[in-house]
């Protein structure tokens, strides 16, 4: 049960002298480590939270001055007693939040403090370590109660007398405790609506009569059976939450209700009337022996009559996801036309029967994932079948094709799963010598589907134009790795629309795969592939996110940021290539990119000599070794070579110097002396 707190009030906050904040009547003190109620605030103060403080006892004289105060909040102190005159002052508390505190120290003086509070609506008690006796003397003297919450507490078992005087109560939390017997302990509760049992140890529930209860939460218990009252009165019921238990049957509910809920997840129920080794429990029946004092009642219930008594009309959504279901009744969804969502995800189903004139025409989501679907059967000739679907979930099953124009009449399809089964998509390519052409899946033409997957489907290469008229914006692929045969001309149908595009592990190794076409993507996944040198078509792009992960390539292009690439990108993951440290610009680069995240960035490694480094902080001397490796070798040359020609120009100009004279004398002695004609 949540309660909440606060008058909704818009205005600035203020501080007062103590460190809390003032907002119109409303006074804020969370977290002040405070030991007692301050008293420095106006008279008129109407709502008070002083939560997560250490606050132990709440005195006669706490709430003196505030007289007008609706809404108390004390959760999270550790608040041992409330003096019986604590509330004398204060007789207009509507709300009183008390949770997480230690209340059992003195909880008989607590109870008459709260005697004193005839305008009480909303308690909360939960988290205080309340054993049942506890709680019956707390709320003995609070008959304008709406809402109680005791969750959290040690409560075992609960009878009559605990919520006796409590005939306002509209809405009770009685989750997380060790509840595992109640005796018509909600009875007497004629208002009652909302009943919450969740995360208690509850075997069963048998005789189930609160006509009045509108949301009945059980799950989390240990629950076997839920049968109940025989009865032709209206429950109120509209939401029944029985997932999480033991449950063996499908329940045996009101017959006349207003249900529209029922979750049934992660149960062990079945169907027994047919059995897998052929056997029938169809006129078997187990008797229930109810032993209440003196009196002793026999219920007879043919627990393996599957025709459901009970009138399921308004119901919408049916859960029954993780049991051990492996077939339906004949006729059982028959009784549910106003169903709009069917979970049958993690059963034993075999197979699962399509028909026109089905009472599936208002379902708009069906999942039959996780089974063990061979077929998906489909009379012949079927007209309209399934025509408000909107998502149908089959992945992870074993089918190999779907009934011929399953989609026709779905005329608002927009998301089919198909992933981890072994279909194919038509076209196929024709293959010399072959008679027929192996079975298919046909989407083409279906013109509302914008989600699709087939991943882990082992396609083996794809025919030409699969997704003709449609408008797909989301393709799953991954785990194909046959799918793709050098380029991606299959998908030119999707150009236009295609917004999310997964390739994860399809064994993609070539840059020759051109992406320019897909402007309209933003979100590309190539991780776990191949690729050794990253692809220049994705430069062009102005996708969000990008998936790197899990490849072999060494650097990204030095000038990515500067693309449009890089200009878009909001998210990309780069962990697991084998980065060189020496070629690192890229990664610089993009760090430098305002808006870009890269949240496996600390896992992103790089390689130098053998050694794995992280980019984020590489070694100095590595730093200094890479600009060597790197540097223009022409320029290293001429630095080299420079040396060595200086050295000899210096030395050929001193010897120029030193023999200059004899050089000068020799020349003229040659050249000095005239020749006749």
């Amino acid at each position: 049960l949540a309660v909440g707190w606060g008058s909704g009030a818009v205005a600035a906050w203020s501080t007062s002298p103590g460190g809390c904040k003032l907002v119109q009547s409303t006074a804020d003190c969370t977290r002040r480590w405070l030991s007692s109620v301050p008293g420095n605030f106006r008279g008129d103060i109407e709502e008070l939270l002083l939560d997560d403080n250490t606050i132990q006892v709440l005195g006669n004289a706490s709430l003196l001055l505030y007289h007008q105060l609706r809404c108390l909040s004390l959760t999270k102190n550790r608040l041992e007693l409330i003096e019986s005159g604590a509330f004398l002052n204060s007789q207009g508390l509507h709300v009183l939040s008390l949770a997480d505190n230690l209340l059992f120290t003195n909880y008989s003086l607590t109870a008459a403090a709260l005697s004193a509070l005839p305008a009480l609506r909303t308690l909360d008690l939960a988290g205080n370590r309340l054993t049942e006796d506890m709680v019956s003397v707390l709320v003995l003297n609070l008959s304008s109660l709406e809402s109680l919450s005791i969750a959290r507490n040690i409560i075992m078992r609960l009878d009559s007398s605990v919520f006796m005087n409590l005939r306002q109560l509209l809405e009770l939390n009685l989750e997380k405790n060790y509840i595992f017997e109640i005796d018509q302990a909600f009875e007497g509760l004629q208002r009652l609506q909302r009943l919450n049992v969740a995360y208690n140890y509850l075997p069963c529930v048998v005789e189930f009569g609160l006509t009045q209860l509108r949301v009945l939460n059980v799950s989390n218990n240990v629950i076997e059976w839920f049968l109940a009252l025989e009865s032709d009165d209206l429950f109120e019921l509209e939401v029944l939450d029985l997932s999480h238990n033991r449950l063996l049957f499908f329940p045996v509910l009101p017959r006349q209700s207003k249900l529209h809920s029922l979750l049934l997840k992660d149960n062990e129920m079945s169907f027994y009337q047919r059995l897998p080794n052929g056997t029938s429990l169809a006129h078997v029946t187990v008797q229930f022996l109810l032993i209440d004092g003196n009196s002793t009642n026999i219920t007879t219930v043919s627990l393996w009559d599957e025709i459901c008594h009970s009138n399921l009309s308004t119901l919408r959504l049916l859960d029954m996801s993780q049991n051990q279901v492996w077939y339906l009744p004949e006729g059982f969804l028959a009784q549910m036309p106003s169903l709009t969502h069917l979970k049958l995800n993690q059963n034993c189903l075999e197979m699962f029967h399509l028909s026109e004139g089905d009472p599936l025409a208002m379902l708009m989501e069906l999942d039959l994932s996780q089974n063990q679907l061979v077929e998906l059967g489909a009379e012949a000739g079927a007209g309209v079948v399934l025509p408000n679907l909107q998502l149908f979930n089959l992945s992870t099953n074993r089918l190999r094709v779907l009934p011929p124009g399953v989609f026709t009449y779905t005329r608002k399809i927009a998301t089919v799963d198909l992933s981890r089964n072994r279909v194919d998509l038509c076209p196929q390519p024709t293959v010399t010598g072959e008679v027929e052409s192996p079975p298919c899946v046909d989407i083409r033409g279906v013109k509302t589907l914008t989600h699709l997957s087939l991943a882990g489907c082992g396609l083996r290469g794809l025919g030409s134009h699969p997704f003709q008229g449609t408008s797909l914006v989301h393709l799953d692929l991954s785990d194909n790795h046959q799918a793709l045969s050098g380029d991606l001309e299959w998908l030119q149908d999707l150009a236009l629309t295609l917004r999310v595009l997964s390739l994860r592990n399809t064994s993609l190794s070539t840059t020759t795969v051109d992406f320019s076409a897909f402007n309209s993507l933003v979100r590309l996944d190539l991780s776990t592939n191949s690729l050794s040198v990253f692809p220049t078509s994705l430069g062009v792009l102005k996708l969000h996110n990008l998936d790197l992960r899990d490849n072999c390539l060494p650097a990204l292009p030095p000038d990515i940021a500067r693309t449009l690439l890089g200009k878009s990108l909001r998210e990309v993951y780069l962990s697991r290539n084998p980065y060189n440290c020496c070629t690192l610009g890229w990664w610089d680069a993009l760090q430098q990119v305002e808006g870009l995240h890269v949240p496996d960035g600390r896992e992103v490694t790089c390689s130098y000599a053998s050694r794995t480094l992280s980019p984020r902080a590489l070694p100095e001397p590595v730093v200094r070794s890479c600009r060597w490796q790197t540097a223009d070798l022409a320029l290293l040359y001429l630095v080299l070579a420079l040396p060595t020609c200086l050295t000899l120009l210096v030395a050929f100009a001193v010897t120029f110097l030193m023999l200059k004279q004899k050089l000068l004398k020799m020349v003229k002695s040659q050249c000095g002396v005239s020749n006749p004609y």
